[in-house]
């Protein structure tokens, strides 16, 4: 069934607006998804923080003129659905291979994220990546702990050097001669 060109024309500009604010695009291929396998995966999409569509190839090349995703979108053939986001890659990946290797009816075709293509092999690699949150918590970790270090060093001699003085007090070796 045709649609309109006043329906295409709208589809371009609501996708073209969506993809504006995307680095990340992984584009897949599906062959007899049912509503429910469907309905599933945009669910776990959305939760990583992204938006699936299924598209139409000339439709979605049209619509990403001027994106850092175009040139995924260009050159499409056969039944495509692109998942995209402006946040984290690594999460998107993640929940999409997640979910592509347990329903054999999706396979990647490619990837891209800020303007670098990706092959299937990459895709599934940035999957195995970790996320933004646990990379910045490693890098902090690696900053915080020559801190600490230093820390725990300056703090030993004070703390030593009460540890001598306590013994002495308790042995009385500090008692002088008017003890004796």
């Amino acid at each position: 069934m045709a649609i309109s060109k006043a329906k295409k024309t709208e589809k371009v500009q609501l996708l073209a607006r969506e993809l504006e604010t995307s680095t990340t695009a992984i584009i897949g291929t599906f062959s007899k998804l049912t509503v429910a396998k469907d309905f599933a995966l945009r669910k776990v999409i959305r939760e990583a923080g992204g938006k699936y569509r299924v598209v139409k190839n000339k439709l979605a090349a049209i619509s990403g003129t001027g994106t850092q995703v175009e040139a995924a979108l260009k050159g499409l053939r056969g039944v495509n659905s692109v998942a995209f986001t402006g946040g984290d890659p690594v999460a998107l990946a993640k929940v999409f291979a997640k979910w592509a290797g347990e329903n054999a009816e999706f396979r990647f075709k490619l990837g891209i994220v800020d303007g670098k293509l990706l092959s299937v092999e990459e895709v599934k690699a940035l999957a195995t990546m970790p996320g933004k949150e646990e990379l910045f918590s490693k890098l902090l970790f690696l900053i915080n702990s020559p801190a600490q270090r230093l820390a725990t060093v300056l703090n030993a001699t004070g703390r030593d050097l009460a540890v001598v003085l306590g013994q002495g007090v308790e042995k009385e070796k500090f008692a002088g001669e008017s003890a004796a």
